[in-house]
Order: structure tokens, then C-alpha cells, then sequence
């Protein structure tokens, strides 16, 4: 078995932007665009170490129905495959539901990145019907299988409340073989180290997860990145240099073609383009004619081999096994 270990909330930021600049990371261009993932906010019924969005039940950021309008004229296009809803919890922006709706007309599919205790939240009972019957994707948080570190990290309760979500999706068809309703969990790493093998993980989360009656379809293991809420634990216990050092040490050049910021953008609640969310956290917007892009001017076709923004926090998705919102590259 392969442990996890808890680690307690840091209370005080301390910024760590200037430590990843000038960075080192090679250079990259993009690919075509097939992804959109858009954060609907910042406001969170839950507060995570490792998030590096610091999100929170206190953020009142949400993205205003004019820009979910620009949204959907993006996808309207046809040119974007997947529409990747995250926040925050995405399903507390009071658009969530007409979104993901119209997408799912428009025949794009859809990712919800749900911290599985939304589904229990008052005014959220009838999320998962929601969710099943346009059959989206759900990609679940999990940073352990185990109770006293889930709740360790995310807050007493967590862990119980994340196991009914699990069963409640099981109940309607998810994770079930031939139903089309795709079940996975995401772990991160809650200490200063590279996720273990993908792979060995994911057999046991299986294993510890089938003891509560649940299932999913795949594991997928996210690298933290040193930005934010992790990145401020990070410097707060002199740890941030040697994390750093280790993710260019575990530099694989191979995982260069794969990294998702060559198929995706990620957009803010205001409506601002990134190359990827952990850019979008740092300030480092997509730049058109020397002015950021709006959601609203973008056109997916123009962005094809133009440069992607790169800093020292990047080594994250290359180190060892790589890391995506897909899970591992390798």
C-alpha cells in the first residue's frame, strides 16, 4: 500500500511569484485547441492545502452571465471538443447548470471537477440527477483513501460526506461498466513530493474504496504545483527551494509534447484567457496584439503555434511521470 500523508492548513500567505521568474522552463508553442477549461469562480464550500486557487467558502469572485455568454460563442464555433468546468466548486456559480446544459446541446462534452461534498450541500439535492442525466464526466477530488487524512487536510467530516457523494454517483449509473457516466478521482500529493505510479495508486484506491462500497473508472494523480496556498506552506517551512529543485531534477524532456496547455485554455471568471489554470493564478495571461484576450475575441484558430507562457512552476507538469488535469503523462 502506498500511504498518505496530512498536513495541516497554513494560515498565513506568503507570496512566492518572484521565486519561479526568470525561469529556466524550455520554450513550447501550442497545438490546435480542443479544450476549454473555464473556472466559474473562486467560492468553495470547502478549503484545500494543495489548492492553488485558494478558494474558499469566504470568495465571493463568480463569473457573470455576459462571459458564460462569450463561453458558449466559443463553443458555438466548433472547434472546442471539451468545455472543463472547475473553481472553486463550479456547481455553486448560478450558471452552472444553463452552461452545461447548452453545451451538452451544442454536442461538446463536459467535465465537472466536483469536490463530491457539493453534492450534499443545501440547494445542491438534485446535482447528481443533474449531472447523470446529461452524462457528464465527473473528475472527483479524493487526496486519499484514507479518513484521518482527508479530513486532516479538508476538515472533520470530509471523508464521510465524500463517500456518500461517491455512492450516490454509483447509484446512478456512474462508474458502471457500458452506462457512459465516467466516474474518475484525482489525488494530489498532500507533502513536498512527486505522486507515486499512477498506476500501483490507483490498485489501491481500489482496493481501500471497494471496502465502502465504491467504485470509479480511473485514478488520476496531479502534481502541486508551487504557486499559492501550497506554494506560501511551502516557504513557511523552508521547504519551497529544495520542492522546486526537485521537480526540475525529475525534468523529463519526453513529457514536453503532452502537457496541456498545448490543447487547452483555461478562462477566469472575468473572462480572461490563460495558457493553464496555474498561469491564470500567476498573472500570466494569453497576449493578442500586445492586450490580454478576452473569452469574448478568442478564436480558437488563431492560437495554433503561438508561444505559451512558461515559468519554473511548469517543471511541475514535466517532473517524472508528467502531470495534467488528465492525470500523469507517462
Amino acid at each position: 500500500m502506498i500511504d498518505c500523508v496530512s498536513l495541516a492548513l497554513v494560515t498565513i500567505m506568503l507570496d512566492t511569484t518572484a521565486r519561479l521568474f526568470p525561469g529556466t522552463f524550455p520554450a513550447l508553442s501550442r497545438g490546435a485547441l480542443t479544450t476549454l477549461q473555464v473556472n466559474l469562480g473562486y467560492r468553495c464550500n470547502q478549503q484545500c492545502q494543495h489548492c492553488h486557487v485558494n478558494a474558499g467558502p469566504n470568495r465571493k469572485e463568480s463569473m457573470q452571465a455576459d462571459t458564460v455568454a462569450s463561453v458558449l460563442e466559443v463553443l458555438r464555433g466548433g472547434q472546442v471538443q471539451m468545455l472543463d468546468l472547475t473553481g472553486g466548486a463550479p456547481e455553486l456559480n448560478p450558471h452552472f447548470r444553463a452552461l452545461v446544459s447548452e453545451a451538452r446541446r451544442l454536442g461538446v462534452s463536459v467535465i465537472d471537477r466536483c469536490n463530491l461534498t457539493i453534492l450534499g450541500e443545501p440547494g445542491q439535492e438534485d446535482l447528481a440527477e443533474f449531472l447523470a442525466k446529461r452524462q457528464v464526466r465527473v473528475v472527483a477530488s479524493m487526496p486519499c483513501y484514507l479518513q484521518e487524512n482527508v479530513d486532516g487536510q479538508r476538515g472533520p467530516g470530509v471523508f464521510e460526506a465524500s463517500i456518500e457523494g461517491l455512492r450516490r454517483l454509483n447509484g446512478l449509473g456512474y462508474a458502471r461498466p457500458g452506462s457512459g457516466l465516467a466516474l474518475d478521482l484525482v489525488y494530489n500529493p498532500l507533502g513536498p513530493y512527486l505522486p507515486p505510479p499512477q498506476q500501483a495508486l490507483e490498485s489501491d484506491y481500489r482496493e481501500r474504496l471497494e471496502m465502502h462500497g465504491v467504485r470509479f473508472d480511473q485514478l488520476l494523480t496531479i502534481a502541486n504545483m508551487p504557486i499559492k496556498r501550497f506554494g506560501s506552506m511551502l516557504a513557511s517551512r523552508g521547504e519551497f527551494d529544495d520542492y522546486l529543485a526537485l521537480l526540475k531534477e525529475a525534468h523529463r524532456e519526453d513529457n514536453l509534447a503532452h502537457v496541456m496547455c498545448r490543447s487547452l485554455v483555461s478562462i477566469d471568471w472575468q473572462g480572461w484567457v490563460y495558457d493553464c489554470d496555474f498561469n491564470q493564478m500567476l498573472e500570466m495571461p494569453v497576449q493578442q496584439d500586445e492586450q490580454r484576450l478576452h473569452v469574448s475575441q478568442l478564436d480558437p484558430r488563431n492560437l495554433q503555434g503561438r508561444p505559451i507562457a512558461v515559468a519554473d512552476h511548469c517543471f511541475g507538469c514535466t517532473a517524472g511521470q508528467g502531470s495534467s488535469c488528465g492525470g500523469a503523462l507517462a
